[in-house]
C-alpha cells in the first residue's frame, strides 16, 4: 500500500489534531480540509465538490465519524481502493434513532450556532474525553471550527440516508462511542461484507 495515496477525513468538531498519534510514516498522506458548505448543499453535492481535490486513482479513504459519512458519499462518486471508517456509520440505519426523530422535527434548527462550540463537561462525555491534555485540545479544535459548518454538517447527520455499502470497506468502531454508538453496528460484525 505504499504507493497507494490516503486521503483522511477528519470527524465534526474535530480536526487532524486528534490523529496526532497515528504514525504515518512512509505513507503518502492527504488531510482533506472541510470547504465551506452552502446553506442549502446536499451531503452528496458536498462530497462531489470535495471529491475534486482528490487528485490520484484509486485512493485509500479514511473518515472519521462524519469524516466517514461524507468517505462514504465520495466512494459513490470516484472509484477507490478501499474506505476505511474509523468512529462512524456505513449507512443511516446505524445512526442513532434520536438524530433521525431529530431530524424529523428539525429540532437541530434550535440550536444556536454558538453553543454548537461550547466545550462543556458534556462535550467531554461525548466525545469520550477525560485526559486534561485532550480536554484542552478539545477546547481549541471546537474554538477554531467554523459553526456555520458544524450546523449544516449537524443538519446533514440527522438527514442523510444511505443504503450504499462498498465491497472495500474497513469498519473499525470503539465500544464506548457515545456519538455513534457500536450497538447500531453489532449485528453487521458477525455478517459478511459484500
Amino acid at each position: 500500500m505504499s504507493d497507494t495515496h490516503i486521503y483522511i477525513l477528519s470527524g465534526l468538531g474535530v480536526d487532524r489534531r486528534v490523529l496526532n498519534k497515528i504514525n504515518f510514516k512512509g505513507l503518502k498522506v492527504t488531510y482533506l480540509e472541510w470547504i465551506s458548505p452552502s446553506s442549502t448543499e446536499s451531503i452528496s453535492s458536498y462530497a462531489r465538490r470535495l471529491s475534486t481535490k482528490i487528485t490520484t486513482k484509486y485512493p485509500v479513504l479514511i473518515g472519521l465519524s462524519f469524516g466517514g459519512m461524507v468517505a462514504m458519499e465520495i466512494a459513490k462518486i470516484i472509484d477507490v481502493k478501499r474506505v476505511i471508517l474509523l468512529a462512524s456509520a456505513k449507512a443511516d440505519n446505524e445512526l442513532p434513532k434520536l438524530y433521525k426523530v431529530i431530524g424529523l422535527i428539525n429540532l437541530h434548527k434550535c440550536i444556536p450556532n454558538s453553543m454548537l462550540k461550547l466545550h462543556t463537561v458534556l462535550s467531554n462525555y461525548f466525545f469520550g474525553i477525560t485526559l486534561k491534555e485532550d480536554k484542552m485540545m478539545l477546547k481549541q479544535i471546537l474554538r477554531d471550527t467554523d459553526a456555520e459548518f458544524l450546523f449544516w454538517a449537524i443538519s446533514q447527520i440527522v438527514k442523510w440516508k444511505n443504503k450504499t455499502i462498498p465491497n472495500n470497506l474497513i469498519h473499525i468502531h470503539g465500544s464506548k462511542d457515545r456519538i455513534i454508538p457500536i450497538r447500531n453496528n453489532l449485528i453487521k460484525l458477525f455478517l459478511p461484507l459484500r
